[in-house]
Formats: C-alpha cells, sequence, structure tokens
C-alpha cells in the first residue's frame, strides 16, 4: 500500500467558500453510483447543502463515468454548486481502479497543493487492452509514479481485493477508506449510518467498508499478490490412476528447466482428452528432446512442452460445452456473485458456433462433404448463425451442454481433429528441420504458436497470422538475422487485431528478400 499522511486543510479558493468538492472515478458495474449515493445521503443526514451529478447509465455502456459531488454547511444562503469538476479545483478523488487514477491526473483534478487522491491498484481491463492479441495491458508503474507526483494525500492499495474477500464489493472498501482520510468533516459513525440507510447489502459492505478503513490507516495486513491456487487432486479409476502416475514418471525424467512446462502441458492435455492423449503429447516432447543439440539449455524443448500442449487443447463447441457445465465453474460464479442458498441463479449461455465449426465435429470424409456443399454450408448458417442462448441453469440447457461436453471419445473421429493433428505435425517438422542449421530461428518458429488461439473467428484470424509468418520464416532461412526476424514479425502480428503492423513488418521483409 501506498499512503501519504494526512496534510493540513488547503487553504485553496475550493476551501475559502466553504465547499468542499469530491469527484469519483469509475468504470460500470463498479459501484461508482453508489458511492457518490451514500456520500450524499451522509453529508444531507449531517446537515449540510449536497449535490451529485453523473450521467445516469452512461457507466454501462461507455465504460468510465465521473460522478461529482458538492457539499457545504447548510447556511442562510444556499451556495451555487458546480455541475463538473474543474482542472486543480477538486479536494478529494476516489479512483475505483488504477488507471482511472491515471486519467484524473491526466485531467488535471489531482493537484499536489491540494487534492487527497484514493485509488485502487487493481486493473480492470479496458476494451484497447484486451483486443490486443498478445499482451495489450498497459503498464501502472508509470500510473503510480505520477500520482505519487500529483497528489498531496494519498491512499493507494488493492481495494478491489479487499472488498471482495470481505463479501462485498468496491465502492464500500472505497468509502471506509474516504472516512480514514478525514478530509470530510463527519465521524465514522456517520459514514457507517449512511451505509445502513441504504438498506441494500448492509452487513457485507459494513464489513469491507471497516477493511478498508483498517487497511488505509495501516491498522491491518495488506492485501498482496493473488492467494495461491491449489492443485486440485487427480481421481478416478485404479487403472486409469496407474497410466496417469506413469505419465507423471516420464515428465519427471525430463530435464529439469523442462519439467514443470512438461508436467503443466501433461495436465492440460488430460484434462482436455485423456491419459492416452497425455502419453502422445510426451511423445511428441520426448522426440523434440532427443533432437535438442542446446547443450544443456534445452530451449527447443522448453518451447516445445508449452506450445505442443497449447495446440493439442484446441478450442472446439465439445470443450466449450464441457468446460461450461463443471461443478467448480459454477461454484466460482456462486462465490463471485457471493449467492445464499435461499436465491436462485439463472445462467445464461451465449453461443454463435460457425458453420465451419458445426462441419468441424463430423466424421472426416462427411465433414469434407459438407465444406464442400455450398447448400449444406448455407443451411448451417442458417441454423446456428443468428447465435443461441441456453440456459445451463436448468435441466434441458444443462443436459444439452453436458451430453455435448461428454463426446471426448468422438473429438479424435471429428474433421476438426485431422485438421488440427495434420497442422500440429506440419509445424512441428517446420521448426525442426532448423535445428541443425539455425537454432534459434528452430525456437522462434515453435514459439509462432502463440499467434493461434481461440475459436471462431479469432481462431481463422490468428490462423492466417501465424500462416504469414511462418510463411516469412521459410524466405528468411539461412540468413544470420532469420531468427530475429521472426521474432519481429511475431511481435508485430500480436500487436494489432487488424494485422496492419505484420502488413508492414512483411514488407520490409519482403524488400531485402526479394533483393537476394
Amino acid at each position: 500500500m501506498t499512503r501519504h499522511e494526512p496534510a493540513l486543510q488547503s487553504t485553496s479558493d475550493g476551501q475559502l467558500d466553504g465547499i468542499l468538492k469530491v469527484a469519483v472515478m469509475a468504470v460500470g458495474g463498479q459501484g461508482g453510483g453508489v458511492l457518490t449515493n451514500w456520500i450524499e445521503a451522509m453529508a444531507r443526514a449531517q446537515g449540510f447543502d449536497c449535490q451529485a451529478t453523473s450521467v445516469a447509465g452512461v457507466a454501462q455502456r461507455t465504460g468510465a463515468t465521473i460522478y461529482y459531488i458538492e457539499m457545504a454547511p447548510a447556511g442562510a444562503r444556499a451556495p451555487v454548486f458546480s455541475l463538473a469538476p474543474a482542472a486543480g479545483d477538486v479536494d478529494i478523488v476516489v479512483a475505483a481502479e488504477m488507471m482511472e487514477a491515471g486519467r484524473a491526473v491526466m485531467r488535471g483534478f489531482v493537484t499536489p497543493d491540494r487534492t487527497t487522491l484514493i485509488a485502487s491498484t487493481h486493473r480492470a481491463l479496458s476494451v484497447s487492452e484486451k483486443t490486443v492479441p498478445g499482451d495489450g495491458i498497459a503498464s501502472s508503474d508509470e500510473v503510480r509514479a505520477a500520482v505519487e507526483l500529483a497528489a498531496k494525500q494519498l491512499v493507494m492499495f488493492d481495494l478491489e481485493k479487499t472488498a471482495v474477500q470481505n463479501g462485498s464489493v468496491i465502492s464500500a472498501s472505497l468509502f471506509g477508506a474516504l472516512a480514514a482520510t478525514g478530509r470530510l468533516p463527519f465521524a465514522r459513525e456517520a459514514f457507517e449510518a449512511a451505509i445502513r440507510a441504504g438498506g441494500r447489502g448492509v452487513d457485507p459492505s459494513l464489513k469491507a467498508f471497516g477493511a478498508g478503513y483498517d487497511a488505509a490507516l495501516g491498522n491491518a495486513a495488506q492485501v498482496t499478490g493473488d492467494t495461491e491456487v491449489s492443485k486440485p487432486e487427480v481421481s478416478g479409476p485404479a487403472a486409469l490412476l496407474g497410466d496417469w502416475r506413469a505419465l507423471c514418471a516420464r515428465a519427471d525424467a525430463m530435464p529439469e528447466n523442462v519439467r514443470v512446462l512438461a508436467h503443466a502441458g501433461l495436465r492440460k492435455v488430460v484434462d482436455f482428452q485423456d491419459v492416452a492423449y497425455g502419453a502422445s503429447y510426451l511423445d511428441r516432447v520426448e522426440a523434440i528432446l532427443a533432437q535438442d543439440q542446446s547443450e544443456g539449455a534445452y530451449e527447443l524443448t522448453r518451447e516445445a512442452a508449452k506450445y505442443i500442449a497449447n495446440a493439442m487443447a484446441y478450442d472446439d463447441l465439445i470443450k466449450v460445452a464441457d468446460l461450461k457445465t463443471r461443478g467448480a465453474r459454477f461454484a466460482r460464479i456462486d462465490r463471485d456473485m457471493v449467492r445464499t442458498p435461499d436465491q436462485q441463479l439463472h445462467l445464461t449461455e451465449y453461443f454463435h458456433p460457425r458453420a465451419e465449426e458445426i462441419a468441424g465435429l463430423l466424421p472426416v470424409r462427411l465433414g469434407e462433404r459438407t465444406e464442400a456443399n455450398p447448400r449444406a454450408m448455407a443451411r448451417l448458417n442458417r441454423w446456428f448463425g443468428k447465435g443461441r442462448r441456453v440456459r445451463s441453469d436448468g435441466v434441458i440447457g444443462f443436459a444439452m451442454l453436458y451430453v455435448l461436453g461428454g463426446r471426448r471419445a468422438w473429438r479424435l473421429k471429428t474433421l476438426r481433429h485431422a485438421r488440427e493433428v495434420a497442422h500440429l505435425e506440419a509445424w512441428l517438422s517446420h521448426a525442426t528441420s532448423y535445428i541443425a542449421t539455425d537454432y534459434a530461428l528452430a525456437v522462434e518458429v515453435l514459439r509462432c504458436r502463440r499467434l493461434i488461439k481461440g475459436y471462431s473467428d479469432t481462431h481463422t484470424k490468428g490462423l492466417s497470422k501465424f500462416d504469414r509468418v511462418t510463411g516469412a520464416a521459410r524466405l528468411l532461412a539461412g540468413r544470420d538475422d532469420a531468427a530475429d526476424w521472426v521474432r519481429r514479425l511475431r511481435v508485430a502480428a500480436l500487436q494489432d487485431a487488424t494485422g496492419v503492423a505484420l502488413d508492414q513488418a512483411l514488407q520490409t521483409v519482403a524488400s531485402f528478400v526479394e533483393d537476394r
């Protein structure tokens, strides 16, 4: 937690006229409106004139919203309140997310001579961050440095986790941190009374309020990092458990710096299919290990252990249905929703499979004939193109998904599986062909598998980028900088979903490859 010691009350113009100005920066679903209502209700209950402004409902549709509150002691003359915050004229800024704190600094709401900033260090990723094919998450370090310089008083820690661990939402822990700063002229009891007056989720909100209050004062152990998730114990028939232990022994026999990834990959592919499928995974990794010429580093085998598992555990409708009907998922949803035994949960699953995905579930020959028949594909698009909504909390919806998710044995006979295996073998053959002449290039070709992810349109776009980058690798083979150029192409492919950066990088490669 970052906390600057409370400062004396500012003597800026806003304070001279007796008006306290509070801005709440939040995104949809974080309870910015609830927090604003609590602040307004508390101020009025304590005899203050108060005005709160926001654009109702905008947060749910466009993301970030500013809630603005002005308050002053009630007097003979009613004060004239502003409708929106102005740069350099805000006493308290409450940011429900790290980048919202940065946005407040950029807009000039946080100033070193006046402003108290209360910010949560967790991240709620923006749409632009989520749509980047690679790692599009913006760095929080620069934002943290900026807010530490900009604020007069700063309280900053993971308020989201504080709230969740106490069964509530972030608005309650933010309210507690606000009370702890002492910037509002109200006792703790007034804050708690405002929560009680709200009448909804009072007990968990008060608990999260207290945790946020104590943490802001430094009286509680701070929440750090994600709690370690224990791996579930493997269970099943004795014969299959024996096969599983034999596979684990094979993974244990691999070099130390390969072992962890081999175990993770083995668990992933067995969870996807079965122990026989796990054995084929280890067969492929061991084949790479036998050819690895890295003299102890085993970089090629490490990458193979990771990306072969990803390739073998591809996303298809069977996998999606399986994941949506697992008991652990329903338990997690209940936990996230804080559902009590007397509450009913309505859960709707959204499916929008393409005709190609439906045809991919058919046997190889039938699937190929279906794809070659435009009328059949048009019929599949007409049946499934509008998408489907399935209520997985009901018997019929759950049974449909459960049966589909249990078709693992059928998966190995499908057109999709045949194509995935053929693509996997071609990719490994391509990568291993460079081991003797350019080890680094072989490693980079294996890493190109990262470009393929997801299903439906996302998978198709990723596969197209993979083909273009690996195709360029063939043209670059024999150059001293071939591996570096393949790395650059892969990074470019991961920069944006449109592929503009990759197009430009490929044009650069073409300009000097053609000159050879």
